[in-house]
């Protein structure tokens, strides 16, 4: 067993390249192999929001506080809410983040596979953010 006790893993800024605005990660776990889970809660200030991407097992969040937006690629701009359980299936290219007006956060759940949970693509548009494209 292996206890991490409250403050021993520092928030970090997330990557710029990854995210747009201003997003704070806090890890929760990335478990030793053979288990392939990586967890972190993502924080989002107001208009932050993922770059669009996918996850090769699939994705689970779970919304902790304050309101966000979700899109799946193709398909209509959703909203998220605090208490919301959000699966993303494998493959399946989507972004996420805070409303333009509301801080967002949620707990992201995504296993590994041969090392890779996440593949990063291009950033989310301020007109696809807007839902206006």
């Amino acid at each position: 067993m292996d206890i991490k006790s409250s403050g021993s893993i520092p928030t970090c800024r997330a990557p710029e390249e990854w995210f747009t605005g201003t997003v704070w990660q806090d890890p929760i776990i990335q478990a030793p192999s053979p288990a392939r889970l990586i967890s972190v809660v993502v924080h989002f200030e107001p208009g932050a929001r993922t770059a669009w991407h996918t996850h090769p097992l699939g994705q689970t969040l779970y919304v902790v506080s304050g309101a966000g937006l979700a899109q799946v690629w193709g398909e209509q701009l959703r909203e998220i809410r605090a208490g919301d359980v959000i699966w993303i299936p494998p493959g399946e290219k989507h972004w996420h983040g805070a409303g333009p007006a509301n801080s967002m956060s949620h707990i992201a759940m995504q296993e590994a596979l041969d090392g890779n949970a996440v593949e990063w693509m291009e950033k989310v548009s301020d007109t696809q953010y807007s839902g206006t494209e």
